[in-house]
């Protein structure tokens, strides 16, 4: 395999980087020509805040090909195709074949996320064996332990759950929080995504966890409360879903969030308090600039 860089303006390396991958390259990737410099360019959305232009003002994309490809060739093609001016070829590298399941084995090893729980992949055997073990593996969906926003809701959890309990994750991913919560005692979990793929890999999770747990698309989900309702999703679909998230918590019940920067915490309180005085929401930890909001209904 080979791996070819080039650099382009902002206007063409989005379409040109799709092009590629129509025209038989294994892989198209987009950085920051400017990265770690004085130029670097911020890149990066919410839902509802998403980029028009998903590149930077200098773009590298790198492209990667079989031996046989006759990259000069596809580049001119995709050139002439889109219209656009010829990007500047940076480098052309050799790319070693590899064994790429145990590279990307290797990236994801156990991992102790709270004081009970470990996440433990398929491939690998739990460090502690009477330990509360999460078996997930990394997939289509979020969540798979490693950002510091899943680990502040599981140690939430770990120090708050308890046996009666009555567990919603919004915005589940893997479902990990839903099935973090089944295996520290809750009585109920459940949990709703609105990527059909994400809801399919939560019921898998659960099936391999051996956990009583349901998951939805969000127009299935039935009517009712919970005694505890945690989103790990983003500060801006968070203030939007405010009412959806309120209506869900039963009297005297808990609203944990994160997928908030510590920049964006007094934000989303505010509009929380806002949505209802009742509920009142505060800092409960900070991680490598993330927080987690937590509150109780009176």
């Amino acid at each position: 395999m080979r791996e070819y860089r080039i650099l382009a303006d902002e206007r063409s390396a989005e379409d040109l980087s799709d092009l590629f991958l129509e025209k038989g390259a294994l892989a198209a990737s987009l950085e920051d020509a400017d990265a770690d410099s004085t130029d670097e360019a911020p890149l990066y959305g919410e839902p509802g805040l998403e980029p028009e232009t998903c590149a930077w003002p200098r773009s590298i994309i790198s492209v990667l090909t079989a031996d046989d490809c006759h990259f000069k060739n596809l580049l001119d093609d995709c050139v002439k195709e889109l219209g656009c001016e010829a990007p500047e070829l940076l480098s052309v590298s050799d790319v070693e074949d590899q064994d790429w399941v145990r590279i990307t084995q290797a990236q994801f090893q156990p991992s102790h996320v709270s004081p009970r729980l470990w996440i433990v992949p398929s491939w690998s055997e739990p460090p502690v064996a009477d330990a509360l073990n999460v078996r997930l593996d990394p997939g289509v969906a979020f969540g798979t332990g490693s950002h510091p926003t899943t680990r502040l809701c599981l140690n939430w959890l770990d120090e708050n759950i308890k046996s009666a309990d009555r567990v919603l994750d919004y915005g589940c991913g893997t479902g990990i929080l839903a099935i973090g919560a089944k295996k520290l005692g809750a009585a109920e979990v459940c949990g709703t995504d609105i990527d059909p793929q994400a809801v399919e890999a939560a019921r898998d999770n659960a099936i391999r966890n051996d956990v009583e747990a349901q998951f939805w698309l969000p127009a299935d989900m039935p009517e009712g409360t919970f005694s505890i309702v945690v989103a790990n999703i983003l500060a801006n679909p968070l203030k939007l879903l405010a009412p959806a998230l309120l209506g869900r918590v039963a009297a005297h019940g808990a609203l944990v969030l994160s997928g908030v920067l510590a920049r964006q915490a007094d934000e989303v309180i505010a509009v929380y308090k806002a949505a209802d005085p009742t509920l009142v929401l505060s800092v409960w930890r900070e991680e490598d600039g993330w927080v987690c909001l937590a509150g109780r209904r009176a």
